[in-house]
C-alpha cells in the first residue's frame, strides 16, 4: 500500500480494541505515525511497535487530554490528523427510565470529550503541513434512531453536529471535519454479550439476524469502518469536509 501518510502524525481515540485498533493499522499501512490513547491501560502494550506511542488516558477528563495531546506532538512533533472513536453504547433503556447519571456519563465520554480533544488538537492540525484532517466516528441512530437508545442516540447527534459546524469554522484554515456513521460494527468493546443480546431481543431477532440486519445483508467489521477513516484523510477526500458516510450494509430507513 502507498504509504501517502509518510511524515506525517495522527492521533487515535479508543485505540485499543474494536474500530480504534483497526484504524491504528490502517493508518500505520499508510506510513503514518500513530498516537493511540484509551482508557485501558493495555493501549501501551498493543502500541508498542515502530512509529506508535500508546497512552492510557481518560479522555472524560480534561487534563488527561490536554497532557496527551501535548506528548503525541512532543514525541512526533506535529499533529497531521484526528480520529476522534472512543465512545460508549449502554444497555437498552427507555425514556422513562433513564437515570440522570448515567445520561450524564453517556454525554461526558461522546460529546463533551470530543469537545475538549478537538479543542485541544485546532491549533496543531491548523499548522499541518498537507492541511489538517480529523474523521469522527458518528452512528446509524445519527439518521435513523432506534427506541432504547436515547443517551446514545443524542449524544451522537450532538457530536455529528459539533463536527459540521467545526468544518464551517476551520474550513479557512485548511482543515477537513467529515464524520462515519458505522453500524453494526459487532467487534469492538462497546458491544458487549450482554449489549448484544439486549438490543437483538429489543427487536425480536436472533443475534446472527441483528448482525447482518442491512439490506446487503452483510456483517460490517472494525477494518472495514477503520479503512473508510484513513481514506477519508487521504487525497480522495482532498475535496470534502462536512461529509456524513455511511458504513452500515445500507439500511432503509437512512436510504
Amino acid at each position: 500500500m502507498k504509504e501517502i501518510f509518510s511524515g506525517e502524525v495522527v492521533l487515535i481515540t479508543g485505540a485499543a480494541s474494536g474500530i480504534g485498533k483497526a484504524c491504528v493499522d490502517s493508518f500505520l499501512a499508510r506510513g503514518a505515525s500513530v498516537a493511540g490513547l484509551d482508557i485501558n491501560p493495555t493501549v501501551q502494550e498493543t502500541m508498542d511497535r515502530k512509529n506508535c506511542l500508546g497512552i492510557e488516558c481518560n479522555i472524560s477528563d480534561e487534563q488527561s487530554v490536554i497532557k496527551a495531546v501535548n506528548r503525541t506532538v512532543e514525541t512526533f512533533g506535529s499533529l497531521d490528523m484526528l480520529v476522534l472513536n472512543a465512545g460508549v453504547f449502554p444497555g437498552g433503556c427507555n425514556i422513562s427510565s433513564i437515570r440522570l447519571d448515567e445520561w450524564r456519563r453517556v454525554m461526558s465520554v461522546n460529546l463533551d470529550a470530543n469537545l475538549i480533544m478537538m479543542r485541544e488538537a485546532y491549533p496543531h492540525l491548523k499548522a499541518a503541513r498537507k492541511g489538517g484532517r480529523v474523521v469522527i466516528n458518528g452512528s446509524r441512530n445519527v439518521l435513523a434512531p432506534g427506541p432504547g437508545a436515547a443517551a446514545y442516540s443524542t449524544s451522537k447527534a450532538a457530536l455529528t453536529q459539533l463536527g459540521r459546524v467545526a468544518a464551517l469554522e476551520w474550513g479557512g484554515d485548511g482543515i477537513r471535519v467529515n464524520i462515519i456513521h458505522a453500524h453494526g460494527v459487532f467487534d469492538t468493546g462497546i458491544w458487549t454479550d450482554e449489549v448484544l443480546q439486549a438490543r437483538a431481543s429489543h427487536y425480536g431477532m436472533s443475534v446472527e439476524d441483528y448482525k447482518t440486519n442491512n439490506i446487503l445483508k452483510v456483517e460490517i467489521n472494525s477494518h472495514d469502518a477503520a479503512e473508510l477513516a484513513a481514506e477519508m484523510c487521504g487525497p480522495v477526500f482532498a475535496k470534502t469536509t462536512g461529509a456524513q458516510v455511511p458504513i452500515d450494509g445500507g439500511n432503509n430507513r437512512v436510504i
